[in-house]
């Protein structure tokens, strides 16, 4: 079993990385290929732009196995209330502190940890490591990553999505997809607002309208128990619009998302939207600006995640943690991808999820060393000969 202490020491340099979604990755993934590459594992790097995906196979090559699977891009730290340099590691009170701790460089430390054991085993069946880009913002590496599975040898039977659970299998999320808006109108002197047409205003009513639908899905929508809250939501998280008061804006952008329980589609919430502005909204600009425009562009597209609870990757992940849980949670990961690739996925990994995000980011000792065992059980599962 490993230590404490080579866990910290290769967390320690991951978190060096700064992989916020609008850096490159390639440093930190450079650096997981010659972690490998010094123990004599191949890996197949792949990318895109200044973006990569790192998947490698530890291991027969044949059918079946196990993906262990994590981003490695993180979420920014402007704005939020640091006491230190969020890229360097920070130890005390049996907690390790810094950006991507939990969300989820935790994870991928343990993995890196545990190689030397899975090289040391009989495994019967491969264990593939995944490692991607965007998460936090597009998923363009999990969309990307199922098209390369295959590229070198068969792809993983099953797959375990690392997210910060506590070490709790996960077997169903809300899908998960978010959208820009743009309005363009005609600007002018705020005295003569009557000769032009506002962006901004229109903006305004459009998010209105996902407000009020919002209130609709919490006073009516559909219930699925097993989520918190059960029912779909609706955000908007993003506005930008507007130079000076006395300028009427003819440009406004905002962004917004949905979070669908299953048996809701967020893309016939979106047509809903989408029908309104223009029935409703933009008649008025274009009377006065013909050339006045709507449009809404994809950001990011996460898959739903539903495992049955009697399939046999919860009673492994349940016997490998610890834990007889099979929760759902209302956040998006990776795990639909795999899902949808008709690679069956749960999710289960080290840390709190109420840390993900947050300033002072931090993640137990205690949470990366279950996280080992639990990745030691794994290893002995796939050395054992098919039932």
């Amino acid at each position: 079993m490993t230590s404490i202490a080579r866990v910290l020491s290769l967390l320690e340099t991951l978190v060096g990385f700064d992989t916020t979604s609008a850096r490159s990755n390639a440093p930190l993934i450079e650096f997981v290929r010659g972690e490998l590459a010094s123990q004599g594992i191949d890996s197949r790097v792949t990318m895109e732009g200044e973006k990569a995906n790192l998947h490698a196979i530890i291991g027969p090559r044949v059918a079946g196995g196990l993906a262990l699977s994590a981003h490695v891009d993180c979420v920014p730290v402007e704005g939020q209330d640091w006491l230190a340099d969020p890229f360097v590691l920070r130890r005390g009170n049996g907690r390790v502190t810094g950006r991507g701790t939990t969300d989820m460089k935790g994870f991928v430390a343990c993995i890196l940890a545990m190689v030397p054991e899975m090289l040391a085993a009989p495994l019967k069946r491969p264990l593939h490591i995944c490692l991607t880009h965007d998460e936090e913002t597009t998923f363009r590496g999990a969309e990307r990553l199922m098209d390369e599975l295959g590229a070198d040898a068969p792809p993983p039977g099953l797959c375990i999505v690392g997210e910060p659970s506590s070490m709790t299998p996960i077997i169903a999320h809300k899908g998960y997809a978010s959208w820009d808006a743009v309005i363009t109108g005609l600007s002018g002197h705020s005295s003569r607002a009557h000769e032009t047409a506002n962006a901004l205003m229109a903006a305004a009513e459009a998010v209105a309208w996902l407000a009020e639908a919002a209130r609709v899905q919490a006073r009516e929508g559909r219930r699925v128990a097993g989520f918190e809250p059960p029912y779909t939501t609706i955000h908007t998280g993003i506005f930008h619009s507007g130079t000076g008061l006395n300028i009427v804006p003819d440009r406004a952008e905002f962004s917004f998302e949905i979070r669908a329980v299953p048996g809701d589609d967020a893309n016939a919430i979106l047509e809903r939207f989408t029908a309104h502005i223009e029935a409703t909204i933009m008649p008025r600009l274009r009377a006065v600006h013909p050339q006045a425009a709507f449009r809404v562009t994809p950001r990011a597209l996460a898959p739903p995640l539903g495992l049955e609870e009697g399939h046999p990757l919860v009673s492994l992940v349940q016997r490998a943690s610890g834990s007889n849980a099979a929760g759902f949670v209302s956040y998006g990961t990776e795990a639909g991808y795999f899902q949808r690739a008709g690679i069956p996925a749960i999710v289960c990994g080290p840390g709190d999820i109420a840390q993900a995000h947050q300033p002072e980011e931090w993640i137990a000792e205690s949470q990366l060393m279950a996280c080992c065992d639990f990745l030691s059980r794994l290893i002995a599962d796939q050395s054992r000969d098919p039932a």
